[in-house]
């Protein structure tokens, strides 16, 4: 089964603010990079999203224009939960605070918020409870880079503190494939 992994298009946010779960908007106008990611998808391809804006509204998009019947919103797409980061500047951080997570993103949490093995741990079950026992159709995931990354991480069998060596621009579409007989993948 082929996968798309889309991922949502520019925020309104500036650059150098992190932000993960916290529901930003897109940055307008975004109709033109809508239309390039349209057509680099299937038709009829079971669509799933993210429940924060930024991605639903580009899966509202594509469910029209590459006529799937539905999405299908789970919170377990959401982007990694930056805790008490969220919305602040990624300089204004403590060094203190924020180089323990830079050394190990992968097992550290940020305060009150999540590491990246979470974040894969939930992708690894949306990944048992809605990829593993589709049909051979196409599938449509609309989500973050953390997600895409975990995912690939998963399906490429990427160790995880490898994940950010691949690059997700914002509108990215990466087609990957659900392999018939997977091992679990390194953390």
């Amino acid at each position: 089964m082929e996968i798309y992994l889309v991922r949502h298009t520019e925020t309104v946010v500036p650059k150098g603010i992190c932000y993960g779960q916290t529901d930003v908007a897109i940055a307008q106008p975004y109709d033109t990079a809508f239309e390039k990611i349209a057509t680099q998808l299937p038709h009829n391809a079971v669509l799933f999203s993210s429940p924060l804006q930024r991605c639903l509204q580009l899966a509202h998009y594509l469910q029209l224009h590459n006529k799937t019947e539905k999405i299908q919103v789970d919170a377990r797409l959401m982007e990694m939960h930056f805790g008490d980061w969220e919305m602040q500047a990624w300089n204004e951080i403590p060094t203190e605070i924020l180089n323990p997570w830079m050394t190990d993103f992968v097992s550290v949490a940020v305060p009150n918020g999540e590491s990246f093995e979470k974040l894969h741990q939930r992708v690894l079950d949306f990944i048992e409870s809605e990829i593993k026992n589709l049909s051979t159709q196409n599938v449509i995931i609309v989500a973050h880079a953390g997600i895409i990354r975990s995912i690939l991480c998963y399906f490429e069998q990427i160790p995880l503190a490898e994940a950010f060596a691949t690059k997700v621009d914002f509108g990215a579409v990466i087609r990957t494939e659900y392999p018939l007989s997977h091992s679990e993948s390194k953390l």
